[in-house]
């Protein structure tokens, strides 16, 4: 497998992507304070990552009164990394479903409202491949070695119909879908989300040859050191922002960056609804666990 030379280096971006800030009140002096840190998984590229969550998160830290700053890696890997060794009290993620990574004890609270998502492995509308079996042998790139839906769901589905692909991992799924659309790999793995949106934001067409069963968009968690008056106050500002008039213009304007539904938002969860990847990992090859 094929990795990118980065560095584990935190980017705290809480100056990228202002949109509708102004219509928020002043901070309190609560807000001063030392900020939690909040690490939404890397979907796109670290500046429409970051231009995409800071008018999100600088919209709860007003409505909430509770700080959060955003911190995100190099690589959605890195960013996953943070979490692992504790370095962050919220994230925006479905990586931590595993039996062991749930032991750790983060708490869902909440989750994207979106139509649901598949796992997809795909290939240019211009591609000859029709069959997952003509990757034998070709590079197919990913997002990293920590996309669950992106990676995990269709690599597994490689491995089970024991088509054998040499990995390349983008660093993120816009830097998978740049080694596709340059030729470097035939295929790519990915999910209707992200496709959808790159689709529409490169206006190059994709085709699948493989897509999984509906699965929930990413949840809110927070981590079991957040106080639970922190937790709800964040909790309630996320879930009121489809209800606030300047929650909605912060939402649509952000969703428009990366072609989701501006009518997306977020609900409340008890993490439930992500039976599906609970499960994934009771029959997932050992690597992919």
């Amino acid at each position: 497998m094929s990795l990118p030379m980065n560095h584990r280096r935190p980017l705290l971006l809480a100056g990228l992507g202002m949109v509708g800030a102004a219509a928020l009140p002043r901070r309190s002096a609560a807000q001063e304070s030392t900020p939690y840190r909040f690490s939404p998984v890397n979907q796109y590229g670290i500046e429409l990552t970051a231009k995409y969550w800071n008018p999100i998160i600088e919209h709860v830290s007003a409505r909430s009164g509770v700080r959060l700053q955003l911190k995100i890696g190099r690589t959605s890997a890195d960013t996953t990394a943070y979490v692992l060794a504790n370095e962050v009290e919220f994230l925006f993620s479905n990586h931590m479903f595993s039996p062991e990574r749930e032991q750790m004890g983060w708490r869902v609270f909440g989750r994207r409202q979106t139509p649901p998502i598949h796992s997809q492995i795909v290939v240019l509308a211009s591609s000859p491949i029709q069959r997952l079996e003509e990757l034998e042998g070709q590079q197919v790139a990913f997002p990293g070695p920590e996309a669950t839906v992106a990676y995990k769901f269709s690599y597994a589905q490689l491995l089970k119909r024991n088509i054998n692909v040499q990995v390349v991992f983008g660093g993120n799924m816009d830097g998978a879908f740049a080694q596709l659309l340059s030729g470097k790999v035939k295929a790519a793995g990915t999910h209707t989300q992200l496709a959808e949106g790159w689709s529409r934001r490169e206006n190059q067409a994709l085709r699948a040859l493989w897509q999984s069963e509906p699965l929930h968009d990413l949840a809110l968690m927070a981590s079991r050191k957040v106080p639970d008056k922190d937790l709800q106050s964040v909790a309630r500002a996320f879930l009121d922002m489809k209800t606030d008039p300047a929650g909605q213009r912060v939402l649509a304007q952000s969703s428009e960056l990366v072609k989701l539904p501006t009518t997306t938002h977020f609900v409340a969860s008890n993490g439930s609804e992500y039976g599906a990847y609970r499960a994934f990992y009771q029959s997932a090859p050992p690597s992919l666990r």
